[in-house]
């Protein structure tokens, strides 16, 4: 794996379960620390209060994240009803409310909103601070400057929104709320912090995210025997004007060959990732050389179910007995297809 100097062999994907207080970027810069390598990236961005399920890149499997990041996501979060904030979650400023105290929703009339209202197809305007880009610049930095945001509504998929259960309370400034536990399956795109805003404007009562916990990416869940654990650490430091500053950094709970354990090759990855299509040493070699091939693809029941809709495939080979990934290939006519990505041999896929 090596100790000192960057390694330029590691390729697969890890699973980390992203902890509170970090950002996204934070497990990336972890990762490439630990394994001493800076092609290192994530497939879809948690929030600095979210936690849960990152898919990480490696080397060459950095190449399949862009196929991961559309893979449909699952999430429980808990919904407040009550309150409003500036970002739609626990991170941001409460927003004041009307004078006149607002009605809560019942738990039924949430149940009856959501199936209504809130699954199947939606369309949604993302949050105003989020990381959808606005003229080259992200919408949370716009956001953070003052500058008015406005989004476009977007259509997502809501497959399943299971409301589990509710409580009565009191929010640490005595304001009424009623907390309401969430599952949501949906597609890529889908934000639950604009669900949760939405929700709260239909009930004229305003509402935020609590709790935010991605459990899953596609196949890639957090509860996988090969999760990475991370916690976050305070760190201060003085920075160039002289000021003494706090920030979190994510820390891994496992380094080394231990976090090397952990990775999943790119046959593995790009088997959770993407329907295969097995070539042959020949097809193989034309693939590299960017040739069309012919080739029986797998009939749609031999996919994976998070994979319907894709038109993409991993083409898999073999080279001295061991599977490797040999390219991602589109169809370009009925038994044909051609290479999009390719990966050299012998690279690092096992």
């Amino acid at each position: 794996m090596g100790t000192g100097k960057r390694d330029a062999k590691v390729n697969g994907v890890l699973i980390v379960d992203k902890p509170q207080g970090v950002t996204s970027h934070d497990i990336v810069a972890a990762v490439r620390a630990a394994l001493h390598t800076r092609k290192v990236g994530h497939a879809g961005t948690l929030d600095p209060m979210a936690t849960g399920a990152l898919v990480i890149g490696v080397g060459h499997a950095t190449r399949l994240l862009q196929y991961i990041v559309e893979h449909t996501k699952t999430y429980s979060a808990t919904i407040r009803f009550g309150q409003r904030t500036t970002t739609d979650d626990a991170d941001g400023e409460f927003v004041e409310r009307e004078a006149e105290a607002a009605v809560l929703p019942t738990l039924e009339q949430v149940r009856e909103a959501v199936a209504n209202e809130y699954t199947g197809d939606i369309e949604q305007i993302p949050n105003a601070v989020s990381a959808i880009k606005v003229n080259g610049q992200r919408a949370y930095d716009l956001a953070r400057e003052g500058r008015h945001v406005e989004l476009k509504a977007r259509r997502v998929t809501v497959h399943a929104f299971d409301v589990l259960g509710g409580r009565q309370t009191q929010a640490a400034n005595g304001t009424p709320v009623l907390d309401v536990d969430v599952r949501v399956t949906c597609s890529a795109g889908t934000y639950i912090r604009a669900l949760a805003r939405d929700l709260g404007n239909d009930f004229h009562c305003g509402a935020h995210l609590t709790r935010l916990r991605r459990e899953a990416v596609g196949a890639f869940r957090v509860r996988d025997a090969r999760i990475v654990r991370a916690h976050a650490e305070a760190r201060t430091f003085v920075n160039r004007d002289g000021e003494e500053i706090t920030r979190n950094r994510a820390v891994l709970d496992c380094v080394g060959e231990d976090l090397a354990g952990h990775l999943l090759t790119m046959v593995q990855a790009a088997q959770l990732t993407l329907p295969v299509l097995a070539v042959s040493e020949a097809q193989a070699a034309d693939l590299r050389f960017g040739r069309r091939i012919v080739a029986q693809a797998p009939t749609d029941d031999e996919r994976p179910a998070h994979h319907h809709g894709e038109h993409v495939w991993a083409a898999i080979g073999s080279a001295d007995g061991e599977p490797e990934v040999v390219a991602i290939v589109e169809r370009a006519k009925h038994h044909e297809f051609k290479p999009v990505t390719v990966f050299a041999a012998n690279t690092g896929n096992e």
